[in-house]
C-alpha cells in the first residue's frame, strides 16, 4: 500500500502549492480595484544603462500619462552610453513633458544602478517618487494607478506586478512563462500567507518621507537586490506596502541562452541570500523534480504515471487560470507545451543557485555575501 501511495505523497507538496496559489490569486484579483482620486505630483526616476528592446517606445509610454503633474529624470553614468540619443529623441518628441537627463559617473557603492538612482534623486522635484526599470512599458493610466494608494498616509511604497504579453518565439516564451507561472503565483502566496514585506523592481512608487526614514538610496548602494531591500526597509520602518493589481509590461529582446541563464541565476542567488529559509523551503514546491521522482521511484508504473499526470493537470489548470484570467498575458494555451521545460529550467537554476556566490550583472562580476551585499571582482 505504501509503495503504491509513495508517488502521490512525493507529488503532494507541489500539487497542493499549485492549488494554493490559484486560490490566492483568485482572492487578490477578484477584489474591487477601485482607486481613490489621489494624484499628487510625482517624479519618475529611470536609471539607464545601454539599450533594451524598443527603448524609445518604453520611454515614450511614460510621456503619455493621463496625469496632472509629473517629471521624468533619466540617469546615465557615461556620456558615451548609446541610450543617450534615444533619450534626447524622446525629449524632442515630447517637449511638453518635464524631462531631465542627468549624466554622472560617480561611484558610491557596488550597485551601479543605485548610484544612478542617487544622481536622479538629486534632480527630483516632488515628494512622491517612482523607480521603474528601463525595459518597462506602461499604459496611460499607470501613474493614477500606482499613486492612488498613497491617499492613505500609512502607505510608504506601492509596487507593481509585471508580465510579458508578446513573445517572438519559444526561447522568449520560456522566460516569459516564468512571470505568469512562477513569479506572480509566488507573490500571491507570499501576500496571502505572510503579507507584503518586499518590493518588485519593475515598478516601485515610494513616499519621499519613507525613503528619507531608511537613509535614502544610499542605504541600498551595496546590495544586489535593491528592490527587495527598499521594500523590506520601508516595511521595517513602520510603513505599509501595497501591491498594485495593475500590471506593467516587461519588453523582452532577443537573447542567447547563456545570457538568460546568467540573469535567472542572478535573480535566484539574490533571493537565496535575501530570504534564505523561504528560498530553501521552496524546493518542495517545484513540480518537475516531484513528477520525475515519482516516475523513477515507481518504475514508471501506472501509479507513478497517474501521480505525475495529476500533478501536471493541477499545475496546467493553475497556469491557464493565471495566464487567461489573472495575468492576461496571452501566452497560454499556445505555449502550454513548454511548461515542463520551463519547470525543469527553474529547478536547475534553483539548484545552481546554491553552488556559488558570484553573479554577473551588466558586464560586471560580483561576489555576493550573506545578507545580500555585493563586492565587485576584477577579471
Amino acid at each position: 500500500m505504501l509503495q503504491e501511495l509513495l508517488p502521490f505523497l512525493i507529488c503532494a507538496p507541489a500539487t497542493a502549492y499549485a492549488a494554493i496559489t490559484y486560490f490566492c490569486g483568485r482572492s487578490f484579483f477578484g477584489a474591487d480595484p477601485a482607486l481613490p482620486p489621489f494624484t499628487p505630483p510625482v517624479s519618475i526616476l529611470k536609471p539607464v544603462k545601454g539599450m533594451d528592446g524598443e527603448s524609445f517606445q518604453n520611454f515614450a509610454s511614460f510621456c503619455c500619462q493621463d496625469y496632472p503633474a509629473y517629471q521624468i529624470v533619466f540617469a546615465v553614468a557615461s556620456d558615451s552610453d548609446p541610450v543617450i540619443p534615444v533619450i534626447k529623441e524622446v525629449m524632442a518628441a515630447f517637449p511638453e513633458t518635464d524631462i531631465e537627463l542627468v549624466v554622472d559617473g560617480a561611484i558610491h557603492g557596488a550597485n551601479y544602478k543605485v548610484c544612478n538612482l542617487m544622481h536622479a534623486f538629486a534632480a527630483a522635484k516632488h515628494d512622491f517618487l517612482i523607480v521603474c526599470d528601463s525595459d518597462i512599458r506602461v499604459r496611460k493610466t499607470y501613474l493614477r494607478e500606482v499613486c492612488a494608494p498613497f491617499a492613505d498616509p500609512q502607505v510608504g511604497l506601492v509596487t507593481s506586478l509585471y508580465r510579458t504579453s508578446g513573445v517572438a518565439g519559444a526561447g522568449c516564451a520560456i522566460e516569459a512563462l516564468g512571470f505568469s507561472c512562477e513569479m506572480v503565483p509566488n507573490v500571491m502566496a507570499a501576500l496571502k500567507l505572510e503579507g507584503l514585506s518586499f518590493a518588485l523592481g519593475a515598478s516601485m512608487a515610494v513616499r519621499r518621507d519613507a525613503l528619507r526614514k531608511i537613509g535614502g538610496f544610499e542605504a541600498l548602494v551595496d546590495y544586489l537586490a535593491d528592490d527587495y531591500q527598499l521594500g523590506h526597509m520601508i516595511f521595517k520602518a513602520g510603513y505599509r506596502l501595497e501591491l498594485s493589481p495593475f500590471y506593467v509590461e516587461s519588453i523582452m529582446k532577443g537573447e542567447k541562452v547563456p545570457e538568460v541563464l546568467s540573469r535567472q541565476l542572478r535573480w535566484a542567488r539574490t533571493m537565496r541570500v535575501s530570504r534564505p529559509g523561504g528560498y530553501f523551503a521552496s524546493g518542495i514546491t517545484f513540480p518537475f523534480p516531484a513528477a520525475l521522482l515519482a516516475l523513477l521511484i515507481s518504475g514508471f508504473s501506472a501509479g507513478g504515471i497517474c501521480a505525475a499526470a495529476f500533478l501536471y493537470a493541477v499545475r496546467a489548470a493553475t497556469c491557464l487560470s493565471y495566464s487567461r484570467s489573472f495575468v492576461r498575458d496571452k501566452l497560454l494555451p499556445r505555449w502550454l507545451w513548454l511548461l515542463p521545460i520551463r519547470d525543469g529550467f527553474s529547478f536547475a537554476v534553483w539548484g545552481l543557485s546554491f553552488l556559488g556566490n558570484r553573479v554577473r550583472w551588466r558586464g560586471h562580476l560580483f561576489e555576493l555575501s550573506p545578507g545580500g551585499k555585493i563586492a565587485e571582482i576584477a577579471e
